[in-house]
């Protein structure tokens, strides 16, 4: 059997979003060391990293924008677009890794060298809009990485399941005109940045691509895996996907500073093995997982090597 494949690399702790900022190099620190402590070595591939290009990158952002994070970090400055989105020295450079290092992950699913996959990176990329960095995101990556494989890969349809508690303004964005990226978001409602309503369902050739379930603070478990059990598999199986990615947050847990959500270690097991099943029914098994948010870290290390668990061995 195919081993998983994992992206897990300290190099994405470069990435210095200063004092007190939630998205820090920490976070990293809790999910490399719960994954080494748990012995995941049989069955697991550590694939090497890549950066990504500017042609790869401009599959889903403007020239102008990957420029401009490339001198704001160039010039030393400590956030871009907003003050909540930090940034380094080092951050364009990481930031090309996250997003490269997804899409050489994928690579290896598609061609059948891996069986799933998971990439530990930061920064996270889902509130990436084509021009604007946002949320903590600076590129896209899950974005990139769908594109990459239609583009590259020969891959027809692409299923974006985004299960962050913030909705992914950005992925939607980049694709609300494509028929063949269905993005599929299940987040808190009303919270940043405010996208996500009900009745976004794409644009023009991309009407009823995008399915949004927003869920009220205080919701728990049981709405959280009723939106994907009773909305994310039939949509699936209308749209069959051939790869399946995961924007794979763990803010909505129970535990999270950020959220107002109650969802529990527990469900996110669950929610990996509904994912799991509907890329075994329509998709040859090939999903892939990038890490978004989460941000108390005994709760994010807990929640990633559950998950972990399941993309080894659903059953």
């Amino acid at each position: 059997m195919n081993p998983l494949g994992l992206i897990l690399d300290p190099v994405f702790e470069a990435h210095d979003t200063g004092p007190g900022h939630p998205e820090r190099p920490a976070r990293l620190q809790a999910v490399r060391q719960a994954i080494t402590r748990s012995g995941f070595e049989d069955g697991v591939r550590v694939v090497e990293l890549e950066s990504a290009d500017d042609a790869l990158l401009e599959l889903v952002h403007e020239g102008g924008h990957i420029a401009r994070v490339e001198e704001a970090c160039r010039r030393r400055e400590t956030s871009i677009d907003s003050m909540d989105t930090a940034i380094c020295s080092e951050s364009a450079r990481i930031a090309r890794l996250a997003a490269g290092s997804l899409a050489a992950l994928c690579r290896g699913v598609a061609r059948g060298e891996l069986r799933r996959g998971f990439a530990a990176v930061r920064p996270p990329g889902h509130h990436a809009e084509r021009d604007l960095a946002m949320g903590f995101c600076l590129f896209n990556n899950v974005a990139v990485a769908a594109r990459y494989l239609r583009e590259s890969e020969g891959v027809g349809r692409v299923m974006i399941v985004d299960w962050d508690v913030h909705h992914g303004n950005g992925t939607q964005h980049i694709f609300e005109t494509d028929p063949d990226v269905f993005f599929f978001s299940v987040h808190q409602s009303p919270l940043y940045p405010g996208t996500g309503a009900r009745g976004e369902t794409g644009r023009d050739a991309g009407q009823g691509a995008t399915l949004n379930c927003p869920l009220s603070p205080g919701a728990g478990d049981e709405e959280f895996l009723a939106t994907l059990r009773d909305e994310l598999v039939p949509a699936a199986e209308r749209f069959r996907p051939e790869f399946v990615l995961i924007s794979a947050g763990f803010d909505a847990h129970l535990a999270d500073p950020l959220g107002g959500l109650e969802v529990s270690t527990e469900a996110y097991v669950e929610a990996t093995r509904i994912v799991c099943d509907v890329a075994d029914r329509w998709a040859g098994g090939r999903v892939v997982s990038t890490l978004e948010g989460g941000y108390d870290l005994d709760a994010l290390a807990e929640s990633v090597v559950a998950h972990l668990r399941v993309l080894l061995d659903p059953d």
